[in-house]
């Protein structure tokens, strides 16, 4: 039986990307995602806010186009396959990280606007090809 992986994630940058390129060209383009959702505390009943943050990597033309739309305090919708990367700190504390490589990327909120807004602006791309022009999304694009 074959093996499923796909997470869909909305949320807003904590800081602007970062883009690098391999020896060969390849676009990389790496940002941070965080989502928040309320919990009631089971002690004191108040309302908490839970984040989880998530580390996105974008390759080739959609990272390029991620770079060039995405700023910090952005709301953006990704989809992508999720991992979960290991490693050890510099106070040899295991740590962990949620990473997800990006196969589409929807802006949610238009570029300078850092608070979000429900209005989708930019690019969706599936298959990242350097030809691809950037145009905005039509409403059938938007996967809400």
């Amino acid at each position: 039986m074959a093996s499923f992986n796909k997470i869909t994630i909305i949320g807003y940058l904590g800081k602007d990307p970062e883009i690098r390129y391999t020896p060969d060209g390849q676009a990389v383009c790496n940002f941070n995602i965080a989502t928040t959702e309320k919990r009631k505390d089971q002690r004191s009943g108040e309302a908490q806010d839970i984040t989880t943050w998530f580390r996105v990597t974008a390759w080739g033309r959609l990272g390029e186009v991620a770079n060039q739309y995405l700023s910090k305090g952005r709301q953006v919708y990704v989809e992508g396959r999720l991992r979960q990367d290991e490693w050890t700190d510099r106070d040899g504390a295991r740590r962990t990280t949620l990473a997800v490589s990006a196969t589409d990327i929807h802006f949610l909120s238009p570029k300078g606007d850092e608070g979000g807004s429900s209005q989708p602006q930019g690019h969706s791309e599936t298959k990242p090809s350097a030809a691809d022009q950037i145009e905005g999304p039509s409403d059938s694009d938007i996967p809400f």
